[in-house]
């Protein structure tokens, strides 16, 4: 459902010029994304500029940040939002991480847990074996090079004479998930701790 300030904002002259290149950016900067903070300043989501001049049109949010811009409705100005935050406290639950080699190669930060270098060919161990009735969970499962999960084969590490980097267990739940495959930008830095821009 499309409400007043939507139908304002983008309805027929949405640039201030007639060109198919002014067009283009508008339409470019409608879709950029937007860091949304809670009424306590933690980030909860990211949306697009669109959502965000409607959300600070009704008065649901107020805008903090403005770096990309300004669009030209028919009837006034409008800053384009970088940064929002809620006028209410929304409650997130912090839901616990699925595993997934996505989330493990995250938790090991990109690393064999057995050698330690960073390569580009990592897979996934079960640190006990399946076939020694090892289980799928966060506890047995590891980062591992190719030639470190070659060399280890059916075993265990020491079995294989091999040690891990570190004892491998289920992350914590992440309040900023939302964030962490995403561009920061710069105008967001000092809305995110420090942990999540590594």
């Amino acid at each position: 459902m499309v409400d007043q300030a939507e139908k304002e904002l983008f309805s027929g002259n949405g640039a201030s010029g007639n060109g198919l290149a002014e067009a283009v950016d508008v339409a470019a900067l409608i879709r950029a994304p937007v860091l949304v903070l809670n009424l306590n300043y933690v980030p909860v989501n990211v949306c697009t500029v669109r959502r965000a001049i409607v959300l600070v049109t009704k008065g649901k949010a107020e805008l903090l940040e403005n770096h990309q811009g300004c669009l030209h409705t028919v009837s006034q100005d409008i800053d384009a939002p970088s940064v929002i935050r809620l006028a209410y406290m929304v409650k997130r639950p912090f839901l616990p991480r699925k595993l997934s080699k996505k989330e493990v190669f995250l938790r090991d930060k990109f690393t064999c847990q057995y050698c330690g270098k960073k390569v580009h060919d990592l897979t996934l161990d079960h640190v006990i074996p399946r076939r020694q009735q090892g289980a799928h969970t966060w506890e047995n499962v590891v980062t591992a090079c190719n030639r470190c999960n070659l060399h280890k084969a059916g075993r265990t590490p020491a079995e294989a004479k091999m040690r891990l980097g570190r004892v491998p267990r289920a992350p914590d739940p992440n309040p900023y998930l939302i964030l962490q495959s995403r561009v920061i930008l710069d105008e967001w830095e000092i809305y995110i701790p420090w942990s999540i821009r590594d």
